[in-house]
């Protein structure tokens, strides 16, 4: 495994050309080998996979300047989340040709449950911050803990007055001897008065000194509006399993599940976007939003683009439109073909739960 990791390192740009080709080529398989739909989705899905573990193993080079921390021997659990986000739709397609549409949902929602148990966890260890791609990228960004590292760096730099005469002491004694003694002398000045100055800093490693705040220790912190927080951003990871769940229970063309989801949705988002708004507008800023949550917030507005393709609504209101928008354009030579080809991938995607799903 070792070797493996060594050499895609070592041709990353090589491998990432090769996974983009590869999975290019998953578009045009044999029409043999199409007629069953577990057959293509397995090797879309293994090809993800694949190419999910190879960005990783690049990402995590121990040459790259952001390296990430090391999580013991153990797969970190955003990359866990998505490699089961690559296999899912297989899931769902083998599911579909086991048990059939009505029994398929079960294999479905014992999915979604592990993704947000996935999720609950990373959600935990990350000390309550908000989840940025669903949890499959690192929030790591912590701009106190990075202020105190550059002041410890720049102290540990900065000698004082008594121990800065005597480094320059020290540089005219040796002045009279060849250039590899001073600099020993010099590094020997440098490294005594890093100690004296930061011995905990020197000694202790720093991973000692961030600690995971518990739930309740969070709360205390941040207030009311942490709470608030917390309860916006579960009710966001919860939401897909819940409507799994109702799907399972009245089927996709009930109107209940998708009027359920879409108002957790707008709740949950809404109670995080207000909570960060009112932060910002207050005083005192228990709560403060990155550049990468800001975007993580619009992200997951553009998500809700996705239910206007989902059952019922799709097949009473948006199919209509399109077809009839198909009709419009049809005489106009290539915009008419384009518009179908669009409207029938459209159409495709919609069956699948796992394309539309947003999770």
């Amino acid at each position: 495994m070792e070797v493996y990791k060594r050499w895609i390192r070592r041709n990353k740009d090589f491998v990432r050309q090769l996974d983009s080709l590869v999975n290019n080529l998953t578009w045009f398989l044999p029409d043999e080998f199409a007629e069953s739909e577990i057959g293509p989705e397995a090797v879309s899905s293994l090809v993800g996979m694949i190419t999910t573990m190879n960005e990783y193993i690049i990402e995590t080079s121990p040459t790259e300047v952001h390296t990430r921390c090391a999580e013991s021997s153990f797969i970190p659990l955003s990359l866990c989340l998505t490699l089961l986000k690559d296999l899912e739709t297989s899931i769902e397609v083998v599911a579909e040709q086991l048990y059939g549409e009505k029994n398929k949902w079960n294999l479905i929602a014992i999915t979604e449950a592990v993704k947000v148990g996935i999720r609950l966890v990373i959600f935990r260890k990350t000390g309550y911050k908000m989840l940025l791609q669903g949890g499959e990228t690192e929030n790591a960004e912590n701009d106190s803990d990075s202020f105190s590292l550059q002041e410890t760096k720049r102290q540990l730099g900065k000698p004082t007055g008594n121990e800065e005469s005597g480094i320059t002491k020290t540089f005219h004694v040796q002045n009279s001897g060849n250039l590899e003694d001073r600099a020993i002398s010099a590094l020997c000045s440098f490294g005594k008065n890093a100690t004296m100055q930061h011995p905990q800093a020197i000694m202790e490693p720093p991973s000692k000194l961030v600690e995971r705040a518990s739930l309740w220790t969070f709360l205390s912190e941040k207030g009311i509006p942490g709470g608030f927080f917390v309860t916006g951003e579960i009710m966001l990871i919860i939401r897909p399993l819940v409507y799994v769940l109702l799907m399972r229970k009245y089927g996709t063309r009930s109107w209940f599940p998708w009027c359920v989801s879409l108002a957790v949705d707008l709740i949950g988002n809404s109670i995080l976007s207000a909570t960060l708004m009112f932060q910002h507008c207050g005083k005192h800023q228990q709560l403060q939003s990155s550049d990468s949550e800001k975007d993580e917030l619009k992200r997951r507005r553009m998500l809700w683009a996705l239910y206007l393709i989902r059952d019922p609504l799709f097949t009473k209101y948006t199919r209509q439109r399109l077809e009839g928008t198909q009709r419009l354009v049809q005489p106009i030579p290539i915009l008419g073909f384009v518009a179908e080809k669009l409207i029938d991938v459209v159409i495709g995607v919609q069956t699948r739960y796992t394309y539309t799903s947003g999770s």
